[in-house]
């Protein structure tokens, strides 16, 4: 690790006092002296010629050479200087320098560095720059070591300059020592370098007590100061501080820029305070920022991560131009509120305007990037839009993002959430680096499809590669041991992650462990673990057991994991429809009562049950029993023949009692959306409906029998899992259903 030599902390070393506030800067040149021929045409450095050229003209030369970003022509002006004398001129040659780094030839500047014969702090501050500009801070710092041990002492500049370098690194270690240096030489409350070291503080993390040290401690704080504070207790995670320190600003006289109330309605739509951004909207129109992209783009998103869309759609219509950062901020706002919606059905509708804002984007001519593909990826994956998404996956091959890892993951969730494993596996294979999230979303997929061995494998090639597992991880290696039933194997890698990678369990955990002992009917054991838990078991866990001994017939252990589900109170609609069904199918209807008197006293909405199909660029949605639905005719009558087709096979209609609507009962939403998608989609195309609940037991077994009549695979993503439905059989193991 890097440290300030002891000539630094020295206390035999002082700064003169009007060195103390010098700035590093280039001389003024004076374009009236400067020859005339050279800077109103164009520039050409190959016509220079030799006789004519004074210092200030190759100043205002290699000034262009920055603007062109030409490396060529700085060196053609090099080697004119040199022919003309003017390499001693030192104003010249830090000019050089300057310029080489700007034009990212850091090897280049570093050489004119190293042969000039004399050098002053202006010199050594241009090299320090040109290695932060090419993202090389380690290097900077190294100069500036190299600098101070030198005898030369440093400007307001160059210590911001050394603060900038140890951001990149996050180096707070090496920070704090010129933040000590900066303290013995009383620069503290310089505005510069209060602001670097604010944002050193914020960039290193978990440091946001020492970013507001240096805050307050900054003399004359300008509109950039409180902006480095506000975006620090954003990237600190304390919005509410960051907003009340927006409001101090404001008091303070301190006029808003375009950086502060971006990073201010960032806060706002962490904290989803619409309130306040309501008020940031209206200043920010009041001083004249309403035509402003980015902060336009800011309120926008607010709007759409708040769920008001109509406001959101207002801003974009109203925009002259719309560019690139826009049409990505509109769609991943959509993807968003899926995440975040009331229901399914809302989310469903958010995913489809998602969909037509990309094509709109397409039509538009602007040619989407990576975070615009990551986006809609994740919104085709919810809506298992698989078109849409093999789509998109043609467009990252052609624009070149395939190669990104976030590209590549985004593919490899979304052909896994829409059912397609073997194209998941080819696009992990594809992606060219390997992340902790692309690993563990290819052994999750795995896991969720039933290869379970492959899910296993992967865990090992990836602990091989030397990357390390997490708690999400792990959840996907002891889901794959739990649905092939390999219990050894199972709580062998649970300790593996306790002692080993010493992870704490999460409820997730333990739940795959317990539907591990479920699933091969050991149920003694699934309720000794529960016991044995070192978190108290919630919902979830009691859920599984009550699934389970309902699936194996244990009735006394099913009651009283039932009495405990129902102690908690859920609040999920789900619970108490699997606890209705439970008792009413053993025929203990005063228990089935007291379910409903709890549903109604704790106010549980009944179940919405909704299923969409997505064919082509449209989504086509159904309810239960619905009599509106796309080609009705043909769905009741296709509908009909395989219900016949199937009691024939042996299929019975098992009457529950959870709604006194029979016909709905029979008639479930994922009903229509397979039928539906049986008319609609040929062989040998896989069928892929989502449903807004669990599948009920009479559903899964009724599509059961339809892959079998139809030789067709059907893939049912309900809220809880995915079901793989091919000639009879369910990749759930029939333990996925309420």
């Amino acid at each position: 690790m890097a440290s300030l030599p002891s000539v630094a902390i020295s206390s035999t070393i002082k700064l003169e006092s009007e060195f103390k506030r010098r700035t590093a800067t280039f001389p003024y040149v004076d374009k009236r002296n400067s020859s005339s021929s050279y800077l109103d045409k164009a520039f050409d450095a190959s016509n220079l010629d030799i006789r004519e050229i004074q210092s200030s003209t190759c100043l205002s030369l290699l000034q262009k050479c920055v603007e062109k970003n030409s490396f060529q022509e700085a060196q053609m002006i090099h080697g004119h200087i040199v022919k003309s004398g003017l390499q001693e001129d030192l104003f010249v040659m830090t000019s050089l320098v300057n310029v080489y780094g700007k034009c990212g030839a850091m090897e280049a500047a570093h050489k004119v560095f190293d042969h000039l014969s004399k050098r002053n702090v202006v010199t050594w501050t241009s090299l320090m720059s040109g290695y932060v500009h090419n993202s090389q801070p380690e290097s900077a710092v190294q100069v500036f070591i190299e600098m101070l041990e030198n005898g030369s002492y440093p400007t307001n500049y160059t210590i911001g300059v050394v603060l900038s370098a140890c951001s990149a690194m996050h180096d707070v270690k090496m920070g704090k020592q010129v933040h000590g240096y900066v303290l013995k030489y009383g620069l503290e409350d310089d505005t510069s370098i209060g602001n670097s070291l604010c944002n050193l503080y914020s960039k290193c993390g978990g440091y946001l007590e020492s970013a507001m040290q240096a805050f307050w401690r900054t003399g004359e704080k300008n509109v950039i100061s409180w902006t480095t504070i506000v975006s620090a207790c954003g990237d600190n995670g304390d919005s509410k501080a960051g907003l009340g320190l927006f409001s101090a600003m404001l008091e303070e006289g301190v006029e808003p820029n375009e950086f502060i109330l971006t990073s201010v309605l960032s806060l706002c739509c962490t904290m989803q305070a619409i309130d306040v951004g309501l008020q940031v909207h209206s200043l920010s129109i009041k001083i004249g920022y309403e035509n402003n992209l980015p902060v336009t783009n800011s309120i926008m998103y607010l709007y759409l991560k708040t769920g008001w869309y109509s406001e959101a759609k207002k801003l974009f219509d109203g925009l002259e131009k719309v560019s690139l950062v826009t049409w990505n901020a509109l769609i991943a706002g959509h993807a968003q509120m899926m995440d975040v919606a009331e229901n399914s059905i809302v989310a469903s509708r958010n995913g489809v305007e998602a969909l037509d804002m990309f094509l709109r984007l397409q039509r538009s001519g602007l040619k989407p990037d990576l975070f615009t593909l990551s986006s809609i990826l994740t919104v085709c994956s919810n809506l298992v839009a698989l078109e849409q998404g093999e789509q998109v996956h043609a467009q990252a091959i052609k624009t070149g993002f395939l190669s990104d890892v976030v590209v590549g993951t985004a593919l490899v969730n979304m052909y896994n959430k829409c059912g397609s494993i073997k194209k998941a596996s080819k696009a992990f294979v594809e992606t060219p680096s390997r992340t902790l999230i692309s690993w563990t979303s290819m052994i999750t997929a795995f896991a969720q499809h039933g290869f379970f061995q492959h899910a296993l494998d992967l865990f090992n090639d990836m602990r091989l590669a030397g990357d390390r597992p997490n708690k999400v991880t792990f959840v996907g290696v002891l889901s794959a041991c739990s649905h092939a039933g390999m219990v050894n194997e199972g709580l062998g890698y649970f300790e593996m992650m306790k002692n080993e990678y010493k992870i704490t369990p999460v409820m997730d955990h333990y739940g795959c462990i317990i539907d591990m002992f479920v699933r091969l009917g050991r149920l003694e054991e699934a309720f000794d673990f529960v016991k044995k838990m070192e978190l108290e078991p919630n919902e979830f866990i009691w859920s599984l057991l009550v699934a389970g001994c309902r699936s194996h017939g244990n009735l006394e252990l099913g009651f009283y994991a039932a009495e405990q589900l129902l102690s908690l109170n859920p609040k999920d609609p789900e619970m108490y429809t699997m606890l209705l069904n439970f008792y009413v199918s053993t025929g203990r209807w005063k228990d089935a009562s007291k379910v409903r008197k709890a549903m109604k006293n704790e106010k549980v909405m009944q179940l919405k049950d909704w299923s969409w199909i997505s064919i082509k660029d449209k989504v086509f949605s159904f309810k239960s029993d619905d009599k509106s639905c796309y080609k009705c005719e043909e769905v009741d009558v296709l509908l009909g023949d395989l219900l016949e087709k199937s009691r024939n096979l042996g299929y019975e209609y098992l009457e529950h009692e959870e709604t006194e609507d029979k016909e709905a009962r029979i008639h479930h939403s994922e009903k229509f959306a397979v039928v539906f998608g049986l008319l609609k989609i040929k062989k040998p195309a896989v069928i892929r409906v989502v449903k807004s609940s669990s599948m009920c037991r009479e559903c899964h077994r009724f599509i059961k029998f339809v892959s079998m009549l139809t030789e067709r695979e059907i893939m049912v993503r309900d809220s809880k899992r995915l079901h793989r439905f091919d000639d009879g059989k369910c990749s759930c193991g029939d333990f996925g259903v309420i």
